[in-house]
């Protein structure tokens, strides 16, 4: 007899049987208790009293599943309408989506939940919702993806990114996946590389420019920019600061949170969880912020209101035109975390500590981003190996005078 079993992963219920000599597998949609697991053990001993009688018509208990291509040549003709569901095999697209957005988005950040969201309504529903998981194509992916690449966006190019999408491939490689592995097909989703992304470009500011920009900019949000120049937290990290993290005691930020859309969620990886000594002028212009916001939020940075500044508006109204009246290069302000980067690695800082205070799990991406401005004391820049040559030069010149003689 059949078996009645639960998938590890999503929890949900398929039964396990034999037919015409071969092994089969069907997943349900159904949650593993007593009540649903009866259910299934009964539709199991329909199955095999009509195996029994020679009447099982697999098509008429498993109109969509996959197996079908398997057993098309041993089954009876059925109905047509019965006929055309057994050649699609599989779910929609659209339907299958779904079932594995709910299923997943358990385990995700609420920004990436929203994000996923809107990759599957905005691009791949429009484009693969008709049609079964199981019938798409290499081509029709390749298809999509060019597409694409071809819609209006933010990039420099007026087009969408290559980071974009590559995201909304990475969405559609995990739908396929999961569908393939569930309803036993091989997944179109082969030997598709990722678009290389451009270098990472940063403006950094000098020491003497950030002075400029801190003494000018109005007063109210002084503090804020001298936070975030001093310690390179991330814009949704010094926004979604709260006095709860801020050790005075200890002298230190506790990055615990990061804000998105206005509200406060886990930082964007466990590595991004830290403490950054409050350097500098940071403890007292954060004592100072204290007395203003203290009392009346639960934010370090907040509006009138004691809500979280909106940063898009923050840049808009006074980021922007302060550059502009110091005659200053426009750049976004991110580039404050990039210039406290490079600040840390000029004073001779260890890579290693630089990396933790920017929340990076390793130094790799420090290195990658940041190489030209590691300086000597660090011995990152081959200053150590050309001293080394100079030595031993000088070490045979001082040998060959002392032959000669």
């Amino acid at each position: 007899m059949g078996k009645v079993h639960v998938r590890q992963e999503s929890k949900k219920l398929f039964i396990d049987f034999r037919f015409d000599g071969q092994r089969f597998r069907e997943q349900t949609l159904l949650d593993d208790n007593a009540k649903n697991r009866k259910q299934l053990e009964l539709l199991l001993q329909r199955m095999e009293a009509k195996m029994l009688l020679g009447e099982f018509n697999y098509a008429e208990f498993f109109p969509n599943s996959s197996n079908l291509q398997k057993l098309k040549a041993h089954q009876p003709t059925v109905p047509n309408e019965q006929q055309d569901a057994a050649v699609l095999g599989t779910p929609l697209f659209n339907v299958f989506s779904e079932q594995w957005f709910e299923e997943s988005q358990i385990q995700w950040r609420a920004s990436h939940v929203r994000n996923v969201r809107s990759i599957l309504d905005s691009s791949l529903k429009p484009a693969f919702g008709k049609k079964p998981v199981g019938d798409i194509t290499k081509a029709d992916i390749m298809g999509f993806r060019a597409k694409l690449s071809k819609r209006k966006g933010r990039s420099a190019t007026g087009l969408v990114s290559p980071k974009t999408i590559n995201s909304h491939m990475t969405i559609l490689r995990m739908v396929l996946d999961e569908a393939a592995e569930r309803f036993d097909f091989e997944t179109p989703y082969k030997n598709i590389k990722p678009l290389k992304l451009q270098k990472t470009h940063i403006e950094p500011f000098s020491l003497h420019e950030v002075h400029r920009i801190t003494d000018n900019v109005r007063p109210d949000y002084r503090n804020y920019y001298t936070v975030r120049f001093f310690t390179g937290m991330r814009t949704g990290e010094v926004d979604g600061l709260k006095w709860k993290n801020v050790d005075f005691a200890k002298r230190e930020i506790l990055v615990r949170e990061t804000l998105i859309n206005g509200e406060t969620e886990y930082t964007k990886t466990d590595g991004s969880q830290r403490e950054i000594p409050m350097f500098g002028p940071v403890y007292d212009v954060l004592k100072t912020q204290y007395a203003a916001t203290g009392r009346m939020s639960q934010y370090v940075f907040s509006n009138q209101l004691g809500q979280p500044l909106d940063h898009n508006n923050v840049t808009k109204r006074v980021w922007y035109p302060l550059l502009r009246s110091l005659g200053l290069t426009k750049r976004r302000p991110y580039q404050t975390r990039h210039t406290a980067a490079t600040l840390f690695l000029a004073s001779g800082e260890n890579p290693e500590w630089v990396a933790r205070m920017l929340g990076h799990s390793s130094t790799e991406m420090l290195f990658k981003v940041y190489s030209r401005y590691v300086p000597n004391a660090t011995r990152m820049d081959g200053s150590a190996f050309e001293r080394l040559l100079g030595n031993t030069s000088s070490a045979k010149v001082q040998e060959h005078t002392h032959e000669t003689a």
